[in-house]
């Protein structure tokens, strides 16, 4: 239903699209001026060769003559310097004015991505997204500049040479006339199937994208299941649709420019040939009939130029309606007008009759949950996957908010506090580490952003991370390449647990954060882990068992919420579900 509304709207420019030239106004303007001297110019030459030809040749004697020429030669050398600086203006000043607010497209919708939340991003596709952030958008600002301006344009130039063909000869202009319904019938129809092809082609480039951003992130599984093939196959049926959907367009398109040439063609032939006739009749002269056919293609012309810029209507308006799209959509998560910084956090935390379940699901992942964390505590969460321990601890920060119930931090709901400072307060490590693309000082000063080079050292000393760090080629300068493809799995680790020393938050998160290493980095991280969570409130799930034995409290989590809680020991002596689950990772 989504897709069918933006279908409508595709077309449609709203009056946000028109605030986006407000800042540059002025430059608007001036192009709009320019714009309007280069049309006006091209009405005069025509009409200065008529003069000629009707008022001064045969008029005049050959010295007079030859004088008047030359006065009107040094007027159209001005003329064609005026019109030069103005095209000049038009092409230099008009693009970059598109351009500058094409960057001011781009940032407001990437500044949108940051705003809206998990559950959107977890149905979009990272290469759908960026091609509404970049070649969408190209074509909106192309619209931007050359949409006003080709109006201008094009309107006077109709105007000024139906004025002047109607003050040459009636009964031609009449003529020329005749031959506008079909042209704009042709247009219209024709433009209709352009549209429809533009909108694949976006789609299908969009798909393209898509794919790729998906082959590269994942090359290393491509490779390792030795399926290169198959996904040069899937690349080569991508791009095969896009090429038919080009194709398709080509043809409209050749359909389109060709029948445009051959009308307007028509119409000179059809003027040269009454023409002819109205000469013997004695109804125009040899001198106004060279004018008026002069004056066809700036009539015609205007004509072919508002039809083409249709097309890039069409176009720009298809980008500008899957720019609306994303910009429309809503975040999930929302601060409150009246939201409070949050701040001098101890770290109690409290799920108050706690109950989720995700968008569009049928059932809760979590119900009825009740738990209460002292400042400083370290919580193990354990249970079978699919139980929501991980949904539980992404509720802390907000990254999803409770279907009903509510969650505290030192007895203030966490939805009447700021996004910012919640998030600030709660470091998460978690195993799928992320590290940006940079040096290995980049990526641990990710924690703090205005950090020295003192606290980012002594961040990975705390987070036994410094030795492996001087081994490597550049030290603290070393690039990391993409994702940190060039660091083991405990050597990335230590430098997300390095981060979060960095931003020393009282709140943590520990998701599975060993589970993925082998078991000497799995002791070096662990003991970077408690280090870090000492004297802070922690949560940790736990794939191994054997690394939570000395939690102060260990949560068991089932489908129907908590169904046993207590220390390894007392779990152990229960001989319930944890001690069944510890067994069978001990048999493991």
């Amino acid at each position: 239903m989504k897709n069918e509304q933006v279908n409508h709207k595709k077309h449609m420019l709203d009056k946000r699209f028109f605030a986006y030239y407000k800042p540059y106004m002025g430059l608007f303007l001036m192009d709009m001026f320019c714009a309007f001297i280069v049309a006006a110019i091209s009405l005069v030459y025509p009409l200065i060769i008529r003069y000629i030809t009707n008022n001064v040749l045969g008029v005049y004697s050959t010295n007079e003559a030859v004088a008047i020429i030359m006065k009107l030669c040094v007027l159209m050398i001005g003329l064609v310097i005026l019109d030069y600086i103005c095209n000049h203006f038009v092409t230099a000043k008009g693009h970059l004015m598109g351009t500058y607010m094409e960057c001011d497209l781009r940032e407001e919708l990437f500044t949108h991505y940051q705003e809206l939340s998990f559950g959107f991003y977890n149905n979009q596709k990272t290469g759908q997204l960026m091609s509404r952030l970049t070649n969408d958008l190209f074509n909106i600002t192309e619209l931007f500049h050359h949409g006003p301006e080709d109006i201008v344009i094009s309107l006077i130039k109709l105007f000024g040479a139906l004025g002047i063909l109607l003050n040459i000869n009636v009964w031609l202009t009449l003529i020329v006339f005749a031959f506008i319904p079909v042209i704009l019938i042709f247009a219209i129809v024709y433009n209709g199937k352009m549209n429809k092809a533009f909108a694949k082609n976006r789609a299908n480039m969009a798909g393209i994208n898509e794919g790729l951003e998906d082959n590269l992130s994942g090359i290393r599984v491509v490779k390792s299941f030795a399926n290169e093939e198959e996904e040069i196959c899937k690349f080569k049926e991508g791009n095969r649709r896009y090429g038919e959907s080009k194709r398709i367009t080509y043809k409209y398109m050749a359909g389109f420019f060709s029948g445009m040439n051959a009308l307007t063609t028509l119409i000179t032939v059809v003027v040269v040939i009454a023409g002819t006739l109205f000469i013997a009749a004695d109804k125009i002269a040899v001198t106004d009939l060279l004018t008026f056919v002069l004056y066809i293609s700036n009539f015609v012309d205007p004509i072919k130029k508002l039809t083409n810029f249709t097309e890039q209507f069409q176009d720009g308006a298809t980008g500008y309606a899957r720019f609306r799209e994303i910009m429309d959509i809503e975040p999930d998560i929302k601060e409150k007008p009246d939201a409070v910084v949050l701040d001098h956090v101890e770290g109690n935390i409290e799920f108050d009759d706690v109950a989720f379940k995700y968008e569009d699901a049928n059932e809760n992942v979590l119900a009825n949950l009740n738990l209460k964390v002292d400042a400083g505590d370290y919580v193990a969460l354990v249970g079978t996957s699919g139980v929501g321990k991980t949904t539980m601890c992404n509720l802390i920060p907000r990254f999803f908010d409770v279907t009903s119930g509510k969650i505290t931090i030192d007895g203030m709901d966490i939805r009447d506090v700021t996004l910012k400072s919640l998030r600030s307060n709660i470091g998460m490590v978690q195993q799928d580490v992320y590290l940006f693309t940079g040096t290995v000082r980049d990526n641990i000063r990710y924690g703090k952003l205005d950090a020295t080079d003192e606290e980012i050292i002594e961040a990975a000393k705390n987070a036994n991370a410094h030795d492996f760090i001087m081994e490597l080629p550049q030290g603290y300068d070393t690039y990391v390449g993409q994702r940190g493809v060039k660091l083991s799995g405990g050597q990335k680790q230590r430098l997300s647990i390095a981060r979060v020393f960095l931003k020393n938050p009282p709140v943590l998160i520990f998701d599975e954060a060993t589970s993925a290493l082998d078991n000497e980095s799995e002791h070096v991280v662990q003991e970077s882990l408690e280090k870090l969570a000492k004297n802070r409130t922690t949560f940790v799930i736990a794939h191994r068992l054997s690394t939570i034995k000395n939690a102060k409290r260990i949560i068991v989590l089932t489908e129907n919420g908590i169904a046993e809680e207590g220390s390894h020991k007392q779990l152990m002596d229960k001989n319930g579900i944890y001690a069944g689950l510890y067994q069978m990772s001990f048999k493991a």
